[in-house]
């Protein structure tokens, strides 16, 4: 097999017509990869994006061809898939407002195009989900926000309005079952791209705590940040340090490394029902 890219948390191979797509234990933050991996991390996302390929094959196709005919080195941490082209821009939906998204609001009461309500706070829930994607910067650097004109531009009238179906489709359904189990999903984010065969299909990761914001829902307020099952607790740490949210960044302390392992776990059991 031949390495064909690695990436901040996935590393991809080449074998034969396949893609074997292998997900480390590396975490990054501010698009920076950190030194100190989470253990069991790729397993868990890569058993939880299964779990919800599944759930959402009747929305959209998926580009997994296997999750056991792969090197038995990578066994439960890696997938068998189709190759896809890509799209060129990042698919985002936004449930409620935090973050980037935050940020924006707080500035110029627009996010990626949107405008929004005046008087809205931290954790606010929208009126409907909003399509809010960005651009894909290379490695290293950081996304932009754009526009649904800009995305048109880039990919077509007909192709944005796809793209944008289809994340706030997910969306809604991966929101819904989390709701089941005691859980809300604020934002997620989507990568797609064409198969062999022209067809739109959902690749990468999806509804992970690295694509994804999960809050309980017990214990939601508005106006306050949330408790997040995701790395957003290694985002906090990070700006504890000093760090300039440049390479090379911190070792992370063990203590923090393992309260992350366990949020990912805890995301996972609730969501699949399974223990892990």
């Amino acid at each position: 097999m031949e390495l064909l890219h690695s990436g901040k948390v996935r590393d991809v191979y080449a074998d034969g017509e396949d893609l074997i797509l292998v997900a480390s234990d590396r975490i990054s933050v501010y698009d920076v990869v950190l030194p100190t991996p989470v253990p069991d991390k790729g397993k868990i996302l890569t058993q939880l994006s299964l779990w919800w390929f599944d759930q959402l094959a009747d929305l959209i196709p998926h580009h997994v061809i296997s999750a056991t005919d792969v090197p038995e080195e990578w066994a439960g941490r890696a997938i068998r898939c189709k190759r896809l082209r890509m799209a060129k821009v990042e698919c985002v939906a936004r449930g409620y407002l935090t973050g980037s998204g935050m940020k924006d609001y707080l500035a110029t009461g627009v996010v990626s195009g949107v405008r929004l309500p005046a008087g809205l706070v931290e954790a606010s829930r929208l009126e409907e989900p909003i399509f809010t994607p960005s651009t894909k910067a290379p490695m290293g650097e950081h996304d932009e926000p754009m526009t649904f004109a800009e995305v048109e531009k880039e990919v077509g009238a007909d192709v944005a309005a796809q793209l944008r179906d289809i994340t706030l489709s997910v969306y809604a359904r991966g929101a819904a079952i989390a709701a089941e189990r005691g859980l809300i999903i604020a934002d997620t984010k989507l990568e797609l791209g064409w198969d062999a065969d022209g067809v739109l299909t959902l690749g990468d990761e999806v509804l992970t705590p690295d694509s994804s914001r999960f809050w309980p829902g017990e214990d939601y307020e508005p106006g306050r940040v949330q408790f997040s099952f995701d790395k957003q607790y290694v985002r906090d740490w990070s700006l504890t340090t000093g760090w300039d949210k440049t390479p090379p960044a911190p070792e992370v302390p063990e203590q923090v490394v393992e309260v992350t392992r366990a949020r990912y776990v805890d995301v996972y059991e609730r969501i699949t029902g399974t223990s892990w």
